[in-house]
């Protein structure tokens, strides 16, 4: 059995896309462990292919350099190979210091040095699930979808910690770390809450980080009774396991969004300036709304942090109503 560590990517909805790729490289027999930043590590906790995860005590956006050639001695004479996920030069550093012998990515920031096996930058915005799968060296199947998977008490826990039961909550996912040109508008959260539990009395759960606890106290505020704010009050694991044991989850396009496609829960993921074309939740229980078609605005998608015109229409324009009736359609799926 060949032994592989894998380079993270350093996004949550990246992290999960990557599941796919792991699963083919553990079924044609090679040993997994992970090197990943922490808000990503507990992502691959969730994938039972993967053996080992190492956590980096990287800061965002640095070198870092003494403390990846560090980590790179302790990882030396482990591994076979090397499947370097980010594009960018630093990321392929720590598998070139520890001299493992395959390193596998795409050339990325003129990676020629650091890996040994690489394939050509794709044009564009290529699928992401069959971007990372291609380091396989295979073309990816189309049904490929991320997996992921808790033991039924991980979910209790998390459960019992919120104050819910598994299957007793819906829970809303409205922030979105790119920026807030990917937010549905926190009124149109608070309008779909006060509905959904005047209908059956549940209890809508808010998830997101710390950053997003704003956002979703405005949301709570507006929807009195209907909500409870756990936005930087649980751990990924726990906001997972949340997501996991739903009844349903509307998010916008984020990480969260992949968490609960990967979990096969019912869903709603309102997309504006990204593409679910891009990015979608690979979900056969996902109900996707993109009005582009619709408004016929030539701006979408844009990708963009934040509007360039101030209007946000294409969000802002998926009603609440809609939102609910693809809610009960996932429901049903």
């Amino acid at each position: 059995m060949s032994r592989s560590l894998i380079i993270a990517p350093q996004w949550i909805g990246d992290a999960v896309m990557s599941e796919p790729l792991l699963a083919n490289l553990a079924a044609r027999g090679e040993r997994l462990a992970v090197a990943a930043l922490p808000w990503v590590a507990p992502v691959f906790r969730a994938m039972p292919q993967v053996r080992e995860v190492i956590e980096l005590p990287f800061a965002h956006g640095r070198l870092d350099w003494a403390a990846r050639r560090r980590i790179a001695a302790s990882l030396r004479d482990r591994f076979d190979a090397a499947y370097v996920l980010p594009n960018s030069i630093k990321a392929a550093l720590i598998p070139w210091f520890a001299g493992i012998p395959r390193r596998v990515g795409y050339r990325g920031e003129g990676r020629w040095l650091l890996l040994n096996r690489q394939l050509p930058n794709p044009a564009g915005r290529p699928p992401m699930v069959a971007f990372y799968r291609a380091l396989a060296g295979e073309s990816a199947a189309a049904e490929t979808r991320p997996s992921l998977s808790f033991e039924l008490g991980v979910l209790r826990a998390a459960a019992h910690a919120g104050g819910v039961e598994p299957g007793g909550y819906w829970a809303f996912a409205p922030g979105a770390e790119y920026g807030p040109a990917k937010c549905w508008p926190a009124g149109h959260y608070a309008e779909l809450a006060r509905r959904l539990h005047a209908s059956d009395g549940l209890p809508v759960l808010l998830l997101g980080s710390g950053k997003e606890a704003a956002l979703c106290q405005q949301i709570a505020d507006a929807a009195p009774g209907a909500c409870r704010v756990l936005a930087g009050q649980t751990s990924l694991m726990d906001a997972m396991a949340l997501i996991a044991g739903a009844r349903g989850l509307v998010s916008n396009d984020s990480g969260l969004m992949h968490v609960a496609a990967a979990f096969g829960i019912p869903q709603v993921a309102v997309f504006g300036s990204t593409s679910p074309e891009h990015t979608p939740p690979l979900n056969p229980r996902a109900q996707v709304l993109w009005l582009k078609g619709e408004l016929g605005l030539d701006c979408m998608p844009c990708f963009e942090r934040t509007c360039r015109y101030g209007h946000t229409r294409c969000l802002t324009e998926v009603a609440p109503t809609r939102v609910e009736a693809a809610l009960q359609a996932a429901l049903v799926s």
